[in-house]
């Protein structure tokens, strides 16, 4: 019924970023979904950062003339064809093979900034030389070595990051049991995970051939040789990660960096005019997509306390739950300069690498730029809080990805999805 299913109803005809999630749950491997789309704990988060979405509705204006549109705007100074940049997220080679560069082709190609974490699996190096168009960011995880911290500061600026994103919300790791429960150790698969992704051989062609799993490849440089496996480099990253990440630490980092410093990991006013006081250029309100603490505020809720607090002195940008573009339209009207965007992107990545995150860009812009000519607002600066308003109709929404329909195109019923 699958391969039926996929052969009526390719990835490339998807309408949301729900679709590309539930075919994506399909291609890959169980570990590789869970680690994708899981959150912590009881995942209370991670829904909550959808339900805080569709808490809030639309109040439209009419006989406004919105022949022309656009989701044109500036990101940390820089002009950007929508405001979104593409979120760091780690291990992204274990779904698609240069999982990183495609992410970062996806994002050049449409405009929009991309930003590379500290756990990617293509080096900032391999960032700059295969795709030097890019507007590339970088996400810092502060380790407790200070050497390494500045040496990867100085690979950043050498390989053109304009920005520095710090992550303060991970000192500690998430307890993310759905994770956790696939592995023997970090990066070594329990043997049903090993069954499960022999089950999946167009995904191994694609994410593994020929070299097996990836590594990461901005730490293999503080690696031993003998010691550069992708279990290594996990272990390496979660055993050295920083416990006494303070506001004096970031004081140091703003003094090394030289261009824009975004503190990432910001939930509250009173961390946001802290930031502010180091001199930070901007903050990204984030529960950290609902991986970390979970009940953990939804980061929509959290973003106006921010803003009040720095006003127009400050970058705001919002980061989990993007799914559609209202989601990004409304961050847009309750004070942000724009998102963060990280699973959705993934889910496009592994199903068709650069072609498919694309095509997740793509879902987003073009939702967006529908919504702003239903709302009668053709431009991102009329979108402003009068915009919305609080729905007491919001559904519970849930983040598990929906089926695209009950009938692939031709009718036929596809049954349940389970």
């Amino acid at each position: 019924m699958k391969r039926r299913y996929l052969s009526h109803y390719h990835w490339r005809r998807a309408q949301s970023i729900d679709e590309l999630a539930w075919m994506a749950r399909r291609r890959l491997p169980a570990f590789a979904w869970e680690y994708v789309h899981g959150g912590a704990e009881d995942e209370i988060t991670l829904q909550d950062n959808r339900r805080a979405f569709a808490a809030w509705g639309f109040q439209p204006r009419t006989l406004v003339d919105v022949e022309t549109r656009h989701s044109r705007t500036t990101l940390l100074g820089a002009t950007a064809e929508m405001p979104l940049a593409i979120a760091p997220t780690g291990y992204n080679g274990m779904l698609w093979k240069d999982g990183d560069i495609a992410l970062a082709r996806a994002a050049a190609s449409r405009g929009v900034p991309f930003t590379l974490s500290t756990v990617s699996c293509n080096s900032l190096e391999a960032i700059a030389e295969a795709v030097p168009e890019a507007r590339l960011w970088f996400q810092l995880y502060v380790l407790d070595d200070e050497a390494v911290r500045n040496d990867m500061l100085a690979r950043a600026h050498a390989a053109g990051a304009e920005a520095l994103l710090v992550t303060t919300d991970t000192v500690v790791l998430g307890r993310r049991e759905w994770d956790a429960r696939s592995y023997l150790n970090p990066r070594r698969l329990a043997l049903p995970q090993l069954f499960d992704a022999a089950l999946h051989p167009q995904w191994a062609y694609r994410a593994l051939w020929p070299a097996g799993l990836p590594t990461l490849g901005n730490l293999m440089k503080y690696l031993p040789k003998e010691q550069q496996s992708a279990a290594s480099a996990a272990g390496y990253i979660n055993q050295r990660m920083t416990r006494r990440l303070t506001w004096e630490a970031l004081e140091d980092i703003r003094a090394r960096w030289p261009g824009k410093l975004l503190i990432k990991g910001i939930m509250n006013a009173a961390d946001a005019r802290e930031a502010k006081r180091i001199g930070a250029d901007g903050v990204v309100v984030t529960n950290h997509g609902g991986r970390q603490l979970d009940g953990a505020p939804a980061t929509l809720d959290a973003l106006p306390e921010v803003v009040d607090a720095v006003g127009d002195a400050m970058h705001v940008l919002l980061d989990s739950g993007i799914r559609r573009g209202g989601d990004i339209a409304k961050a847009v009207a309750l004070g942000a300069e724009g998102v963060l965007c990280g699973r959705a992107t993934l889910y496009g990545l592994a199903l068709g690498g650069e072609a498919g995150a694309t095509q997740a860009l793509d879902l987003l812009r073009d939702q967006l730029h529908n919504l702003l000519a239903q709302l009668g607002r053709p431009t991102l600066d009329q979108l402003t809080p009068e915009c919305l308003r609080r729905s007491p109709y919001a559904p519970g929404a849930d983040d598990t990805p929906r089926r695209p329909s009950a009938l692939a195109p031709n009718g036929e019923h596809l049954g349940d999805v389970p």
